[in-house]
């Protein structure tokens, strides 16, 4: 270990351990553009510089190792200076064209700029141009006259996707960010180019001119596209006057499951959460009011007491199979999660994606709900009500054979077929809260704030109304005995942290 010096005050790191890591560690913030932690150091943009005692001139700190007794200045006049002519340099041939660009509000120029800019221009010559608007492919859009040449875009498509669609092309302040060839930018990951770049140059076509972000209201959710479960903010309006809905997902970071990154996939599948906003009730094929379908739903329960089957998505959330598993206990049924249709042997890759498309899968085997296709003939060949809790593949619920009662109980969506006795909605995904176990193990805990479908209830007050026990929320939920499934696990343990379950 070393001891270095930052502005006066004393700081441990490991020895040989990149300075401008440990400065970030600390919460000590310096201007950067092109060093980003899952593409490490570059040493173009020079914009981290510091002082360090006993050097004749600043060193930059994202290639600079760290050295036992180190004492290092991050502010004062000479290096401010030092920081104030670099992005002049940067801001030379940048257009003003901020109340225009999509990445105002979340640009790092703007934020350097702030800091240690505030200068008047000293350009007496014209700016030179590069082209705006070139449609790179893959929903993403290049203004070359934004660009600062951090080359992050670059380094993601050859170090990450490994697929080289980007490169620098021409010289000196003529260069700019290119395809090869005018081949587009074709990768299942392109999308993170958007958010790696730090100013407003590569910009998504999907949220272009969309939404001002300062007009966003975020939270922290997962993607539930794949059983990987990638840690995502979810963005979505703060106005009162307008319905809520989704406008983008972004990564978020998590070292355990996704990193910096997630798939262009699952950050586009929040249209689908949009699309399910309709809220019919429908009884018989026809519109029924909420409460009376609600209660004809338990009353259809009492009805077929111990002739029941209920076929549960490997997609629920913990607490909500948990609790289905308490009705099946409370009227004599049966529970089966079953399933053949949320895998896809082409979406996997050996990166961030799974051919398992459902969101927690995992969670069947720890609470012994049968996944057998012989338990499932069983269970249906002495059911006369099945209860559908979370599926969505009609036709192959159609392929199960002639089920003489049968109920949905599903999120809100906008088309429903009417061969259902019965159809319940309930709040969509990202609008309630719950637990997901990924693919590798990994419990995560979601509290979703999309205030979209209101007018209907969650799975788990739904499940409440049966059971009549007063538990509904995912708290009291673990309390109730969920917890008992886990070893040292409590639900404080997966809101703050990230446990993993060996299975």
């Amino acid at each position: 270990m070393a001891f270095i010096w930052v502005d006066g005050k004393k700081i441990e790191a490991k020895d040989g351990s990149l300075l401008i890591d440990v400065l970030f560690a600390n919460n000590i913030h310096i201007p950067h553009f092109c060093y980003h932690p899952a593409l490490g150091k570059d040493g173009n943009c020079r914009m981290c510089m510091v002082e360090i005692e006993g050097k004749k001139r600043p060193q930059i700190a994202c290639d600079t190792p760290v050295v036992d007794g180190m004492n290092i200045k991050t502010k004062g006049e000479n290096i401010d200076r030092v920081k104030k002519q670099i992005l002049e340099l940067e801001l030379i041939n940048h257009p003003i064209d901020c109340p225009i660009c999509d990445q105002a509000g979340e640009c790092s120029l703007q934020d350097y700029y702030m800091d240690v800019g505030l200068y008047d221009s000293r350009l007496n010559t014209s700016k030179n141009r590069a082209i705006k608007r070139v449609d790179l492919g893959s929903n993403v859009v290049l203004d070359q006259e934004r660009c600062v040449l951090c080359t992050r875009c670059v380094r993601f498509t050859k170090n990450i996707t490994k697929t080289n669609e980007l490169g620098v092309i021409h010289r000196s302040d003529r260069s700019v960010i290119s395809t090869f060839d005018d081949n587009p930018l074709k990768n299942p990951y392109a999308m993170n180019v958007v958010d790696l770049c730090p100013v407003g140059a590569l910009t998504s076509k999907d949220f272009r001119f969309k939404k001002r972000v300062w007009f966003l209201n975020s939270f922290e959710s997962i993607c539930n596209k794949c059983s990987k479960g990638c840690n995502i903010y979810v963005d979505h309006s703060k106005s009162k006057y307008e319905e809520d809905k989704i406008y983008r997902y972004r990564p978020r970071y998590n070292k355990f499951i996704n990193g910096y990154f997630i798939c262009d996939v699952g950050r586009l599948s929040y249209k689908e959460e949009n699309e399910n906003t309709k809220v019919n009730t429908l009884l018989r094929g026809n519109l029924s009011e909420y409460e009376y379908a609600n209660s004809k739903f338990l009353r259809l329960l009492k009805r077929f007491y111990s002739k029941i089957l209920f076929l549960i998505s490997p997609s629920l959330s913990l607490e909500e199979m948990y609790r289905i598993c308490k009705l099946t206990k409370k009227f004599g049924a049966n529970i089966s999660g079953f399933d053949l249709c949320e895998y896809d042997k082409n979406f996997g890759d050996d990166f961030l994606r799974c051919n398992d498309l459902s969101t927690n899968r995992r969670a069947l085997k720890i609470l012994n709900i049968s996944q057998s296709k012989e338990e499932l003939d069983k269970y249906l060949s002495i059911a006369s009500l099945v209860v559908f809790v979370g599926r969505e593949d009609y036709d192959l619920l159609k392929g199960f054979g002639q089920i003489e009662n049968s109920i949905l109980v599903n999120q809100a969506m906008p088309s429903m077929p009417d061969f259902w006795d019965l159809f319940l909605p309930y709040k969509t995904f990202a609008s309630k809260e719950g637990s997901y176990i990924n693919i590798d193990g990994y419990l995560q805990y979601v509290d979703a704030k999309v205030g979209y479908a209101n007018e209907v209830s969650s799975l788990n007050e739904i499940i409440e109304s049966c059971l009549q026990d007063g538990v509904s929320t995912c708290r009291d939920i673990w309390k109730s005995g969920l917890e008992n499934f886990f070893d040292e696990i409590s639900f404080d343990d997966i809101v703050k942290n990230t446990p993993k379950i060996e299975l």
